[in-house]
């Protein structure tokens, strides 16, 4: 970017959090500071929901997996999510709006007890402020870094961190939902002005250039057109399952597994599900969630397709970045000096390549392996045992990065896509410490701290709460540069699994057996995380997402014998708490149909 771009965009940036926080002015109580007030439209929730979700961990993390060999399969998140988006609307939302919690964790309250709303609370902080928060802002840090080159990972995070605490810790919901309308659009916006651009740059290129997986490109030509291009090279990509055997996204994941996030993420995930707390009626929430669930199906047009294209047209590039990340040399260093000899040194380690490396450089990887087999070999002999690193051939997560820096001209475009990569990452954040600062005020503070507290000391209390989060975030961001993450999108979904699938049978356990003691809520929120961490120590090569079906189904089955053991005498009656309508939409319910049909028939296109 030049001067001039920079000095726009920073315009541009600052003027949109100004919009947020003046649309917020004269917001005073803790339900105006924390929930808008409960007078969201659905506009406002539909996008805002977008806006909170689709953060640099998707244009850099997704885009990433799609430039590997995970490919389309990766879209599973986004279209999978429409229609849990529309059971959310239909199901969850009801529930909640009527009970008028400020918090998720406070619902468990009123199903279970108190103790169950403290762990809740507990877990969710921890998440947020080390896996979520964190991630954000190194992602779009990291997307900063490859196009401004005199401004490192982290004084970028540090820039993402103030900018996104500024209008939250002013403006609260409402600051987030006004700038998130703007946010939503653009990125949208943007990320099809670059699938545009990829795709022209692709039928541009002589086939010889481009990087491929398909195993037969004979049909196509140096005059065929990007998308001819797109289709024909990526044969091996563009399918919804990969084997049983990978350890990101088998097919088994489909049947239970990857609902397991979805319905946590999008019905009891805080910082998603406060815009719908703020709803001004239930109709109105239902119909900004189905709105949504529509733009969900857009996404992976707009950031899974640019991803694989960045691979076809720059796999070059994504090999040198790879090449300068220092962990991955020492990796490669270490296995040059192993291999040279006929049996392993110690200490005894194997490395692994990803896909697409081994596609591309199938000599290299085929010496690789028969090292690998020398390791197992010496191991099984000796009973020695064996660490495993990984060795990169490309560094995937530079994907959309590098499209913007090679495709995106000079000019309002350049304005344009960098807001839009700002939007992402600035209303993802502020929407977390938005959250985050909620549960920890009104779940902890108010309740063990300061029971007593004003209205207008909680909005002071998680006002604080927002700087203090964000500079742990900003501190801890630049971290997960190291490879042994895997990857930004990886590193976040592999940390929900401790709690997500405890906390989705909780609630899910709760609302269908009415008659589960209120000792089952605690106990399930503590399993999970024991649960998942031996299966992730006993069977380490399972993918995370098998990982949280099993351990999804043990809690369920734990409380389910605690039930039959010692049930409730009477089945469970949820209050009323609130005063808004809580008629169902007709229209939301039409439109939802709709969404899930279309979301069927794109599976059944690219299976």
């Amino acid at each position: 970017m030049t001067t001039l771009e920079i000095v726009f965009f920073a315009i541009f940036v600052l003027a949109v959090i100004g919009l947020g926080i003046w649309m917020s002015r004269g917001e005073k109580g803790s339900e105006d500071y924390f929930l808008a007030g409960r007078g969201l439209s659905w506009w406002l929730i539909g996008f805002s929901l977008i806006a909170a979700n689709i953060s640099t961990e998707q244009f850099v993390g997704m885009s990433g997996q799609a430039a590997d060999y995970v490919g389309l399969a990766i879209a599973s998140y986004e279209w999978m999510a429409a229609i849990t988006l529309v059971v959310v609307a239909f199901i969850f939302l009801p529930m909640f709006l009527r009970t008028g919690i400020y918090t998720i964790p406070e619902f468990l309250k009123y199903r279970y007890n108190e103790t169950s709303r403290t762990i809740m609370a507990v877990f969710t902080m921890i998440i947020y402020v080390f896996v979520t928060i964190t991630a954000v802002i190194y992602s779009g840090a990291l997307v900063i870094d490859t196009n401004i080159e005199w401004l490192s990972v982290p004084s970028a995070c540090w820039v993402i961190a103030i900018l996104a605490a500024a209008y939250v810790m002013f403006g609260g919901l409402k600051a987030c939902a006004w700038t998130d309308l703007i946010w939503g659009s653009l990125l949208i916006i943007g990320g099809a002005v670059i699938t545009f651009l990829a795709l022209k740059a692709l039928g541009q290129a002589p086939l010889a250039e481009l990087s491929h997986s398909a195993k037969d490109v004979s049909g196509l030509t140096d005059s065929s057109s990007g998308i001819s291009k797109f289709f024909g090279l990526n044969g091996d990509k563009l399918h919804m399952i990969l084997p049983k055997s990978d350890s990101i996204l088998p097919w088994t994941a489909l049947a239970l597994g990857l609902w397991i996030p979805n319905f946590y993420y999008w019905g009891l995930n805080q910082y998603i599900t406060q815009r719908t707390l703020g709803s001004k009626s239930l109709a109105e929430g239902q119909k900004g969630i189905v709105f949504a669930a529509a733009l969900k199906l857009i996404i992976p047009f707009v950031i899974v397709f640019p991803g694989i294209m960045a691979f076809n047209l720059f796999s070059g590039e994504m090999e040198i970045e790879a090449q300068q990340d220092v962990q991955i040399q020492a990796n490669w260093t270490l296995y040059e000096s192993l291999s040279a000899a006929d049996v392993p040194a110690e200490p005894l380690t194997t490395f692994e390549l990803t896909g697409a490396y081994t596609s591309n450089n199938p000599e290299k990887a085929a010496e690789i392996e028969a090292y690998n087999a020398r390791v197992l070999k010496v191991a099984g002999a000796t009973g020695a045992p064996v660490t495993s690193k990984k060795l990169l051939g490309y560094k995937y997560d530079t994907a959309f990065g590098i499209l913007i820096d090679r495709l995106v001209p000079s000019g309002f475009l350049t304005v344009l896509i960098f807001s839009a990569l700002a939007g992402a990452v600035i209303s993802s954040l502020a929407s977390m410490l938005n959250a985050a600062s909620t549960i920890f005020t009104m779940d902890i503070y108010k309740k063990f701290l300061h029971p007593s507290a004003t209205d207008d000391f909680l909005v002071i209390v998680g006002r604080f709460c927002v700087a203090v989060f964000v500079v742990i975030g900003a501190l801890i961001a630049p971290l997960l540069g190291n490879p042994k993450f895997g990857g930004v999108f990886t590193y976040i979904q592999e940390f929900q699994g401790f709690i997500s699938p405890g906390i989705l049978a909780v609630f899910v356990f709760g609302l269908v057996v009415r008659k589960a003691p209120s000792i089952c809520g605690p106990v399930g929120l503590l399993a999970n995380p024991v649960m998942y961490g031996i299966l992730k120590l006993a069977m380490p090569s399972l993918a995370f997402l098998d990982r949280m079906a099993l351990s999804f189904g043990l809690v369920l089955l734990l409380m389910a014998v605690i039930t039959m053991i010692k049930p409730r005498r009477d089945p469970i009656q949820l209050p009323t708490r609130t005063t808004i309508a809580l008629e169902t939409s007709s229209v939301a319910k039409v439109a939802g149909i709709v969404v899930v049909i279309v979301t069927l028939v794109l599976y059944a296109v690219f299976w």
